[in-house]
């Protein structure tokens, strides 16, 4: 029997000859299509929510905005675990449900849940809460350091987070982009105790002064028979040198600015947030890919849009 199978392919060269070579091609079709992970993909119904309050401390960020998104998290169905972990500014809260759970019906129920319990959070939460559909089997597959020379470290977040994160996150594969290193600019106002108590100015007045400088709130308009001209003007404050002129009270018929009793400086929102790469202070861009995708050809793809980003726009050349 093995003999005349044999016998087949001996009296036929030509068609065994070209059955080997379609072998061969097909093999290294496959072989082109395989996906390359260094872990099986394990879709785990894991879904973690972030939310940020920068100054916040652990102890606020606990009570104030752990425990309100933990009250209406908790009542969705099939959650097998939940953890929360709240440091400076921060709070991270993994939900881990049945293995029998579909991770988007589940991150569809978590998102449902962090708009429910948004009346519950603090005014000065700014951002609401943001979720993302987990695998812990999965870790980055690229992280790029930006670094410059001429930009502070305010200035590369920013950037980062509204050039890189933005064209980066419309690659083919990239599942979430990350910025991390720093924080967005902000202006700090570091209160002298003794010049408050000099001048009898408690730190309330302060703040009120602060938010009414930051106030853009209509101006209202002016009328003459049959024309009538909207006011508009926006005042808002973005640097130290537009507040350290700022009234914030008046003693002995002197007006009292906020530079006479405190240090303002142009920094950023959270100053304990650091990044490093080679030594050099730098701003951390952290890529995760979709499930199921390619790494290597999610990174190639990922590299060849680095130099357009170098390139485009001219400020961007000295950063990456």
């Amino acid at each position: 029997m093995n003999n005349r199978f044999s016998e087949i392919f001996v009296r036929r060269p030509v068609a065994t000859t070209l059955l080997t070579v379609g072998i061969i091609f097909a093999g290294l079709l496959g072989y082109s299509q395989l996906p390359v992970s260094p872990l099986p993909s394990v879709d785990f119904p894991v879904v973690s929510v972030r939310a940020n309050m920068p100054g916040a401390s652990p102890d606020t960020m606990a009570t104030s905005v752990a425990a309100p998104l933990e009250r209406r998290l908790g009542q969705i169905a099939d959650v097998d675990e939940m953890t929360s972990q709240s440091t400076q500014g921060s709070t991270l809260i993994t939900l881990q449900f049945g293995l029998n759970r579909n991770v988007d019906g589940a991150a569809r129920d978590v998102q449902a849940g962090i708009v429910a319990a948004r009346a519950d959070l603090p005014t000065s939460l700014r951002q609401n809460p943001s979720y993302r559909k987990v695998n812990p089997a999965d870790g980055p597959i690229m992280i790029i350091a930006v670094t410059s020379t001429t930009h502070t470290a305010g200035q590369l977040y920013d950037l980062a987070s509204n050039i890189l994160q933005q064209r980066l996150s419309q690659l083919p594969g990239i599942g979430e982009v990350d910025v991390w290193g720093s924080a967005l600019p902000a202006v700090r106002v570091e209160v002298n105790p003794t010049a408050i108590f000099h001048y009898g100015i408690g730190l309330e007045d302060i703040r009120a002064a602060l938010a009414s400088a930051n106030a853009n709130s209509p101006k209202g308009a002016i009328e003459e028979k049959d024309h009538r001209f909207q006011l508009y003007t926006n005042d808002q404050a973005r640097l130290a040198a537009d507040y350290r002129p700022l009234i914030i009270a008046y003693r002995n018929s002197a007006a009292v600015q906020l530079s006479d009793v405190a240090d303002v400086e142009d920094s950023v929102q959270d100053l304990r947030n650091d990044g490093r790469a080679n030594g050099e202070p730098s701003v951390l861009v952290i890529l995760s890919r979709q499930p199921g995708t390619n790494i290597i050809d999610t990174v190639n793809q990922v590299k060849a849009e680095l130099p357009q980003l170098q390139r485009d726009p001219a400020w961007m050349a000295d950063l990456i």
